[in-house]
Parts: structure tokens; sequence; C-alpha cells
């Protein structure tokens, strides 16, 4: 990681509540995917996907000052992370169509 001792020691601290974050969020969208419908699943499943994509992208980045300035503050973090997606914006365009 790059950034000052200090920098880097905060942002070890930081990078590590980020992954424990992702992980929480996934096993949520985990245990919501046990009791769904197959047609359900599906997307749930790709929401999954596109967590862990985040989650590569995010804690890959090397840089302390990342973690400082964007990720202090968890609060709701992940969840806009995926709303910002493009392909989950699909999904949620696509139940809308074919949601009574």
């Amino acid at each position: 990681m790059t950034g000052t001792p200090n920098q880097i020691e905060w942002a070890e601290e930081i990078r590590l509540r980020v992954g424990a974050e992702f992980d929480r969020v996934a096993a949520a969208f985990q245990a919501v995917a046990i009791n769904q419908t197959e047609y359900a699943r599906t997307d749930t499943l790709a929401v999954i996907a596109i967590l862990g994509e985040k989650r590569h992208e995010v804690l890959a980045n090397s840089r302390a000052g990342y973690y400082i300035r964007e990720w202090q503050e968890l609060s709701g973090q992940v969840r806009r992370l995926i709303a910002q997606d493009s392909r989950y914006q699909t999904i949620k365009a696509n139940r809308r169509l074919t949601t009574p």
C-alpha cells in the first residue's frame, strides 16, 4: 500500500472494515436467495456476482488515501456502489416490468 506509514496503518484498518462490510452484505443477499423462487434467485445471484466484482475492485486499490477519503464512513457505501452499477439498474428495471 502506498502512503505515509500513518496513512497506511489507518487505511489497513479501514480496508479490513470494508472487506467485512462486503462480506456482511453478501451474506444478507445469500440468506434472501435461499428462500426465493428460482427466477428471483437468478437475479439475486447476479447481484451477488456484481458485489463480488465491486469488492475485488475496491480491495485491489493500493492507495491509502483512497480508503481514508472514500471508505472511512461505511454507512450505506456498499449498497450505493451496487445501486450505481448499470447491471444492477437493469435487473431492477426488468423486475419492475415482470412483477405484477
